[in-house]
């Protein structure tokens, strides 16, 4: 008889472990931890802000970036005018050129031709407009350059919001 009392005792403790377990796992919350939750919560937060901010940063990005791709567009139109007012002045020069060994050779010769004083003289004037259109091209594109630098220089300097991230 003592082996069964012994082992009915055994049988005891170990129904009353199981039952100190069970209460254990039963007596968690049912629901979610208020806790978690709240921290999930923060997390989303965060994540819209986030996300909003980087698109904010991506369509200030494209609208920059489409202002540079202008200005490029418009530098690179004034640097065009610039060269066919150059190519402009290289073929006056050269018909001037052309037009006073002309005249020197007739007046070597003792015959002053009008003609070719004439076309010295008109040479030189297109000469003149070509070398002038020339300077205001180059003009042109200088201030085109130095027009942001300006405006830019007289504001002080105030740090961006992502720049402080």
């Amino acid at each position: 008889m003592s082996n069964i009392d012994e082992l009915q005792r055994r049988i005891t403790t170990a129904m009353d472990r199981v039952a100190q377990g069970l209460d254990k796992i039963g007596g968690g919350p049912a629901g979610p931890d208020p806790e978690m939750e709240q921290a999930l919560e923060d997390e989303r937060t965060a994540n819209a802000q986030l996300t909003e901010r980087v698109r904010a940063l991506k369509t200030k990005s494209d609208a920059e970036n489409a202002s540079l791709r202008a200005q490029i567009d418009e530098a690179q139109a004034r640097i065009s005018q610039l060269d066919v007012e150059l190519q402009r002045v290289r073929r006056s020069n050269t018909q001037l050129s052309e037009a006073c060994e002309a005249l020197r050779e007739a007046n070597e010769e003792g015959v002053g031709e009008p003609h070719l004083i004439n076309k010295a003289m008109l040479a030189e004037l297109e000469g003149l407009r070509a070398a002038r259109a020339s300077d205001v091209a180059e003009t042109s594109a200088i201030l085109a350059a130095l027009t942001p630098l300006l405006d830019t220089a007289g504001k002080p300097y105030e740090p961006s919001n992502e720049e402080n991230v």
